[in-house]
């Protein structure tokens, strides 16, 4: 039986753009005026956390606490009970609470809404005691990067199928050789989950692999506002049986095998993850999400596993000009990496798993033409990870070779049973040493030689169907060859996003004004097909500089996850070309 309520979110609170830029260092008090309702928020540089203005204890209200001279901490007005808002952790008494957070979510004006998860603990629903496993019950086998293969009783659950070619158009490339029967696995499975639509998760390659053994293979995903299959159709891969789920409720397997989809707190719009319950023993798969079910998780699972590396970003190496030395880039880079070591290994302490696997970090930037990328681009160890938690607590930590086994049933009973992890034969291959950059390159540089690419009127005509204006910003885009220098032949024009205008110059009015030089095969092809920009940004196919050194998130999460879901329709823009004659006009073209 299901739980019959969806999980839904409440806006509790809404701050205004110019609320929001006078968010202060620190404690911030907050009060609804239609509700009567007081909100905390806490800002630390950049981060934002958010609770309700009550005490658990008896629900007194919080004033700033002037013995806390490091300005984190709140008092309660009816018994002294103090509140750590930088963690949630009540600190007086010590090691008692934790305060529940609220989601903090930016809108499209750069306003700020308060959200709460309703239910906010929805797998507490229908709770079932976890009964004893047989060994060889419940197996776990890592296949590569994100992918797993859980046999749980009779049935079998595959994880993001990533397992040949490319992500993000060109930009990464899988560093694990995956288990040679790795399709055998796949077709025997009874469900993949596929967690969002980053193409390192949804392989459209392997996908495509698997549809022609099995295109009614059964597919979960999470009913993300941005559709994870929202490009189906285009990809040309035949799957028919995608079930798209509603959050926070739990979907029955068999009588032993249920999972539930969560959504993430801060990008609900398309990313998510997973519990699988087998006989009462839960499986916790954070994957990617930067805070799943708003920081809200279940404790002490029986396997817990999440991404670890970091570097799945443009920034910072792709930038250049002002700060963006490469000593700058460098130090970010090492402290970056070392934060979200500190943020994961403070996670796994808090929700105390029996097990912890780190995973979802396993691609190279192997293309020949990347080399910078993949030599500044360092990311983080997983023993690093694993020896940080080891010094915290009693979890066991896992960290798998392709092929590798885990036997929840022993490692739960006894974690030093030496069959509890089963490791590939000796002299399996771990790490690629080749990938077929050939067969994808070709379909990206077809896209270079386009029709569409012949009248300059492309650019109008897609900026139009993206559809994002009405934002003071300038973007020069330059297409360019391997090593960013500008394609002959190729396009170099300004966007000016206020007025939606192609401007011959920069405007006379104060702007802000990026740069973005592009690959043109991937350029060309992520507008031809009308794909979101992550192929550019993520994939690591452009160099940017912007003046001033703003990031304009209201611009880049339209080109990353708001474009329309139809692609440009081009037939109809090139009969309209050919009805006005061939006029190739080169206004826009670099010599």
């Amino acid at each position: 039986m299901e739980q019959s309520t969806e999980q839904t979110t409440e806006i509790l609170l809404c701050l205004s753009p110019v609320e929001v830029a006078n968010l202060k260092e620190g404690i911030n008090f907050f009060r609804n005026k239609s509700t009567g309702k007081d909100y905390i928020l806490y800002k630390s540089k950049s981060r934002l956390r958010a609770c309700k203005n009550v005490c658990k204890h008896q629900g007194g209200l919080f004033i700033k606490d002037i013995e806390d001279l490091a300005g984190r901490s709140v008092r309660c007005t009816k018994h002294n009970w103090k509140l750590d808002v930088s963690t949630m952790k009540y600190i007086n008494p010590p090691e008692s609470f934790c305060q529940d957070e609220l989601v903090v979510e930016m809108d499209e004006n750069n306003g700020l809404l308060l959200l709460e998860l309703n239910p906010p603990n929805p797998w507490d629903s229908e709770p079932r005691s976890p009964e004893e496993l047989d060994f060889g019950e419940v197996q776990i086998t890592y296949l590569t990067h994100a992918c797993m293969d859980l046999k749980l009783g009779d049935k079998r659950m595959v994880f993001d199928p990533w397992l040949m070619g490319p992500a993000f158009a060109r930009g990464w490339w899988l560093l694990h050789e995956p288990p040679s029967d790795w399709l055998e696995r796949l077709c025997q499975a009874d469900l993949i989950y596929i967690s969002h639509l980053h193409s390192d998760h949804l392989s459209y390659p392997t996908l495509k692999k698997l549809a022609g053994r099995r295109p009614d293979i059964p597919i979960y995903v999470g009913n993300t506002e941005r559709p994870v299959f929202w490009n189906l159709n285009q990809s040309g891969v035949q799957l028919t049986n995608i079930n798209v789920v509603p959050f926070g409720i739990w979907q029955q397997v068999d009588k032993n095998l249920r999972f539930m989809i969560l959504m993430d707190g801060v990008h609900p719009e398309m990313d998510t993850c997973i519990i699988v319950e087998y006989k009462g023993h839960k499986i916790l798969n954070t994957v990617d999400c930067t805070r799943p079910n708003g920081g809200r998780l279940p404790m002490k699972v029986a396997l817990m596993m999440s991404d670890f590396a970091g570097g799945a970003s443009g920034f910072p190496m792709t930038f250049s000009g002002g700060k963006f030395t490469e000593e700058w880039k460098a130090q970010f880079i090492k402290t970056e990496r070392k934060k979200l070591l500190n943020y994961k290994a403070q996670l796994v302490k808090n929700l105390q798993p029996r097990i912890y696997c780190p995973f979802a970090g396993y691609f190279v930037e192997s293309h020949p033409s990347d080399k910078y990328i993949k030599e500044t681009n360092t990311k983080n160890d997983p023993n690093e990870l694993n020896n940080l938690i080891k010094k915290n607590s009693d979890v066991i930590t896992w960290t798998p070779r392709p092929g590798a086994t885990l036997d929840l049933g022993r490692m739960l009973k006894d974690p030093t049973d030496s069959k509890g992890i089963i490791e590939p034969p000796e002299g399996t291959k771990i790490y690629k040493d080749s990938w077929d950059f050939e067969p994808y390159l070709e379909i990206l540089n077809a896209a270079v030689g386009d029709e569409i690419f012949l009248h300059s009127s492309w650019i109008k005509e897609y900026f139009t169907w993206a559809g994002f204006k009405d934002y003071n910003l300038v973007v020069r885009m330059i297409e360019t060859d391997e090593d960013f220098n500008p394609f002959p032949g190729g396009y170099d024009y300004l966007v000016d996003f206020l007025d939606l205008s192609f401007p011959k110059e920069r405007p006379q009015r104060e702007h802000p004004y990026e740069e973005i030089r592009s690959r043109v095969d991937v350029i060309r092809h992520v507008v031809k097909n009308g794909l979101l920009w992550d192929e550019l940004y993520i994939g690591f196919q452009t160099r940017l500089q912007r003046d001033p050194d703003i990031y304009h998130h209201l611009f880049w999460n339209h080109f990353q996850i708001k474009l329309p879901l139809t692609p440009p329709n081009w037939r109809s823009f090139l009969t309209c070309c050919e009805q006005n004659g061939p006029g190739i006009s080169q206004e826009c073209k670099t010599t």
